[in-house]
């Protein structure tokens, strides 16, 4: 479904991304881990077009769309929740919700989007006339995520969704990703900083340090190998 190719990014001057390729296939779960500032965000914004990319092909469903727009590649399919939530705090949680629905499918199916959302958060059901910015962090991250779902993706680009929550919350929403997955079928490309939950969700997984892919492989593989080990789990 995705396929990433030599894939570079610079900012100011210097190599946020380089020569990174990856590829996710349809239906799979894959995970991207790495320290902060290893070019993790700026691999999804890539992705999703919020940044351009220096060099490199960004494949999706067989297509080149490194050349589209942002809002070109969301009509496509690909939904991404980014970093820090990003919610609309002065809108209701309703109304975020019927932001996301911007597809023309997705607005055919709006009806059926809500029932879905408030299925897996019934907390955002109570809270729909409730302005976003008066919400717990936790429950902006699963309006966030909603938002995202309301957009009925194929390939769903998924940023830091646990960072500043408390360990609870964390669990609460790593749970409700794999449910997403289950109930959707979704292609998922997740980036974490956690990485045993992180790894434990997925099919299959890259460590990126300092803008380059160092490793990769299946969650059994990553997780049993040294160098993962020393560096992210302590052992």
């Amino acid at each position: 479904m995705l396929k990433v190719s030599g894939l570079s990014v610079v900012h100011g001057g210097l190599h946020a991304l380089e020569g990174v390729s990856l590829e996710v296939r349809s239906g799979e779960f894959v995970t991207i881990v790495g320290p902060n500032g290893a070019g993790k965000t700026t691999l999804l914004k890539a992705v999703s077009g919020a940044v351009p990319a220096a060099d490199g092909r960004i494949e999706y469903q067989g297509r080149d769309i490194g050349r589209l727009s942002a809002a070109a590649r969301a009509r496509l399919g690909i939904g991404h929740v980014p970093e820090g939530r990003k919610v609309f705090p002065s809108l209701t949680v309703l109304e975020n919700l019927e932001m996301g629905s911007y597809r023309t499918e997705a607005k055919r199916r709006r009806a059926e989007g809500l029932e879905s959302v408030f299925a897996l958060f019934p907390i955002l059901r109570d809270r729909t006339g409730q302005l976003a910015g008066a919400l717990s962090g936790g429950q902006q991250q699963m309006l966030a995520l909603g938002r995202g779902l309301m957009a009925q993706p194929d390939l769903l680009l998924l940023d830091e969704p646990s960072q500043g929550l408390a360990p609870r919350l964390v669990e609460t929403i790593f749970e409700a990703i794999a449910e997403m997955r289950r109930q959707r079928r979704l292609t998922i490309l997740l980036v974490e900083q956690r990485v045993v939950e992180a790894v434990e969700l997925c099919d299959r997984a890259y460590v990126i340090e300092t803008g380059r892919i160092v490793l990769e492989g299946d969650k059994a593989t990553l997780l049993e190998d040294p160098r993962v080990q020393r560096a992210y789990l302590g052992s």
